[in-house]
């Protein structure tokens, strides 16, 4: 399954978790309860095991709510939900030293490190923007941030889901049409850590960034077009948006 925010049990976890976040802890458990008895698959049980681990007072019932995602996530083996796992396992770890089983607690955090930064993802990769651009064409670091039109970008930004792509297209800046480009990493690669662990654990989106040139290897023509009304609903988002982008 590849991750999406117009999900139904993506929506659920995230109105749980604004809930818990103005203090209203109980709402927050009933609508995340919702969202695991109401998922369909193991992405979306990971996903909602995630959020009602956030909302356990007890370590105990934490630690078995974050191995139930966690189980979900090994028995899922997907890219996306793999990312998940450096998370996951550094969570449980602090379940563990909390109740004082440091033996465990170490083995979690040396499986968290053991798979830290290590990105399997092959793509194919995109990248979105209004730009006229040709096969054989380098993207490269240096242009202005689409949503901070001061700050200079010291990466360049790509993601291995195409309507992801479309989205970054959509949003680019620009009167040019919506394009979705194949691209090639010509060197090493990194999660994007404006995505990484924020609201989800892991990079669930695919979402890369790199200092080095990507190569355009090709032109996508199938995305999914965002409604002009999902559009102006990002753009509204960005615009109350007060976190830096980290460059």
């Amino acid at each position: 399954m590849e991750f999406s925010p117009n999900n139904n049990i993506v929506q659920l976890c995230l109105q749980g978790m604004n809930m818990q976040e103005s203090g209203n802890t109980a709402e927050a458990t009933t609508i995340c309860t919702k969202a695991w008895n109401d998922a369909t698959n193991n992405f979306e049980k990971f996903l909602a095991a995630w959020f009602i681990a956030r909302l356990q007072h007890n370590v105990a019932d934490k630690r078995t709510w974050l191995q139930t995602a966690l189980e979900l996530v090994l028995s899922i083996n997907s890219i996306a939900a793999n990312s998940a796992l450096p998370t996951l396992y550094s969570a449980i770890a602090t379940c563990y030293q909390e109740e004082g089983d440091e033996h465990n607690a170490q083995k979690m955090y040396e499986l968290s490190t053991a798979h830290h930064n290590t990105i399997t993802d092959n793509g194919p990769f995109y990248h979105g923007t209004k730009a006229d651009l040709h096969i054989g064409d380098f993207l490269t670091p240096g242009s202005r941030s689409n949503y901070q039109p001061d700050l200079v970008m010291n990466h360049i930004y790509f993601t291995a889901m195409a309507n992801g792509a479309g989205l970054a297209a959509a949003l680019a800046k620009g009167d040019g049409a919506e394009r979705v480009y194949i691209v090639q990493p010509t060197d090493s690669f990194e999660n994007d850590p404006n995505v990484t662990d924020k609201k989800f654990p892991g990079n669930l989106t695919r979402s890369y960034r790199t200092h080095a040139p990507l190569k355009i290897i090709g032109e996508l023509t199938d995305w999914q077009q965002q409604t002009q009304q999902d559009i102006q609903k990002w753009r509204e988002k960005l615009a109350t948006n007060n976190g830096d982008i980290i460059n």
